[in-house]
């Protein structure tokens, strides 16, 4: 009955988030009709509100923990928490929202014969031995410590994919996505991104944990989201897992320093201690994702990227103070 449509009906879960709003945005672009999933714990009305009026998006409060019924031809499962203030503050809930909604989302595509992609984590590696990491290396996580609801929660949603696909034939695809930054960001995140470019245009300490050698591969919103679709367009043979990141590699102090630098802040950088089970290093190897997904790789650098997510912030934190105001 499809057949006759070329227009694709796509489920995005978490689409109200951070990078959820950014696919949904470049479906709808690509003329598909989307319907965006979400329950609105860390995603919000405003990063798609300028999405809503468009008769190819469709909007749904709903929580993946429970069973969706729906007519789709694609599933991008993004709906989980990323952040550690935000996974950490229940983090029953945020297993719950792995394991559960993967179940949920696989049972729902088993049912539609639709092929379903999994937003994994770099995270499944854990404190890395192999740097950069390559999709062969299994990972060192820690199982019971205070990031093991979102590190294992995710490990466990792609061995769920991997035995739907292996038990029922299902169409998957499994995307380890690395640290990625960009507006919508949420404000209070705690990402490393999001805080320094907040602390510094608000003129506050910049809070840096650890010596600040610890190092992180940053990748721009639209070169991932870039990646996620291309990856869903590969053949049904390919299913992932595949890293989606960007390789190059700064530490936290390098990157704070450039943060100071493009907002011409005055603000001075702090230490604080390091968290618990906190990676030392995490980069990419991207070589099997320029084999596959057609020659991609990243093409935003660094400042590029930053000047844009600052814009972004800036434009946010004036709206605020502008809302703050006395009328």
């Amino acid at each position: 009955m499809r057949n006759y449509n070329p227009t694709k009906r796509v489920l995005v879960t978490g689409g109200a988030g951070f990078l959820g709003s950014h696919l949904c945005e470049r479906l709808v672009a690509q003329g598909h009709d989307v319907l965006c999933v979400d329950n609105f714990f860390t995603g919000t009305k405003t990063n798609i509100a300028h999405l809503l009026d468009n008769p190819q998006f469709e909007l749904l409060r709903h929580d993946v923990t429970f069973a969706l019924h729906v007519e789709v031809d694609e599933i991008y499962n993004l709906a989980c928490p990323a952040s550690p203030i935000h996974y950490q503050h229940d983090p029953v809930q945020t297993t719950k929202t792995s394991v559960l909604g993967a179940i949920n989302m696989l049972g729902l595509a088993k049912r539609l014969g639709a092929k379903i992609l999994q937003a994994s984590t770099s995270e499944v590696y854990g404190d890395p031995e192999v740097h950069p990491q390559v999709e062969a290396y299994w990972g060192r996580v820690n199982p019971i410590g205070i990031r093991s609801c979102y590190d294992e929660g995710k490990r466990c949603a792609e061995t769920l994919f991997f035995d739907y696909h292996r038990q029922h034939d299902l169409r998957i695809k499994v995307a380890r996505i690395f640290n990625t930054f960009g507006p919508r960001m949420h404000m209070n995140d705690g990402r490393v991104v999001s805080n320094f470019i907040v602390q510094a245009l608000r003129g506050e300490d910049i809070t840096i944990y650890g010596d600040g050698q610890q190092s992180r591969s940053f990748c721009f919103v639209d070169d991932l989201i870039e990646g996620i679709v291309r990856l869903m367009g590969t053949t049904d043979e390919f299913t992932g897992p595949l890293n989606i990141g960007n390789p190059g590699e700064f530490t936290m102090l390098e990157l704070a320093k450039r943060v100071l630098a493009l907002t011409a802040s005055k603000s001075k950088i702090v230490q604080l201690p390091l968290p618990a089970d906190d990676p030392k290093q995490r980069r990419p190897d991207i070589s099997l994702a320029a084999r596959t997904l057609s020659g991609w790789k990243p093409q935003t650098q660094l400042d590029e990227g930053l000047m844009k997510t600052i814009a972004y912030f800036d434009q946010l934190l004036s709206s605020m103070n502008s809302a703050a105001l006395p009328s």
